[in-house]
């Protein structure tokens, strides 16, 4: 049971840092926050609605995408590890990253793109979800999809009080936070780095 309980505060913190609820808070406001109070529940509802269907779907079918492509776990630590490294130096820089970051609006629905696809199901999130469900079975799956409902309803409040917590937390409180997330991600991306090169290794035919 405490193993469960670590891999679970694991995986959170993972998704936690490569979602940033606080940092997207400030997107999510840059989006619509000049949409009226129903407007945004719909939009910040519809989004993660969005977000963690995609994230499920990869959950479990991560061992059929990789029997399909021949893709080794390995691979995709090491591929997941250098997204999430990247994703998390680019917020150490105070800035975010092409891949986690949202576009300028252009009059489609702000809730599929760019709030769902990338700002929330980015490549790092999917690569993340994708390493923990496929490395530990029918567990790893459901903890990681419990996990990330949990920090998708966070989010979703998040989101719908916006403009309260900007105003809380303020311009140098949301660096801080962007940053902190950013350091987090980096050392994940590491571990996941140096775990997939460690599996390559050992499968390698001698």
């Amino acid at each position: 049971m405490g193993e469960i309980y670590t891999t679970a505060i694991t995986v959170f913190l993972g998704f936690f840092a490569i979602m940033n609820p606080i940092a997207n808070t400030a997107a999510f406001a840059g989006l619509a926050g000049n949409r009226d109070r129903s407007e945004q529940v719909q939009i910040a509802a519809k989004a993660l609605l969005i977000t963690f269907c995609i994230i499920v779907a990869f959950a479990f079918l991560g061992k059929a995408i990789f029997h399909m492509f021949g893709i080794t776990l390995a691979a995709l630590r090491i591929t997941g590890g250098v997204l999430v490294f990247l994703v998390g130096y680019h917020m150490l820089q105070g800035g975010g990253s092409d891949m986690h970051s949202a576009e300028k609006d252009d009059g489609s629905d702000i809730a599929i793109s760019p709030l769902a696809v990338p700002l929330l199901a980015g490549p790092g999130t999917i690569a993340t979800a994708m390493n923990y469900s496929a490395s530990g079975g029918i567990v790893g799956i459901t903890i990681t999809v419990s996990v990330f409902a949990v920090l998708c309803l966070i989010t979703f409040f998040c989101f719908v009080f916006s403009s309260k917590i900007l105003l809380l937390i303020g311009k140098s409180g949301l660096s801080i936070v962007t940053r902190l997330m950013g350091l987090i991600l980096a050392v994940i991306g590491t571990q996941m780095l140096i775990e997939g090169i460690a599996e390559a290794v050992r499968i390698a035919p001698a």
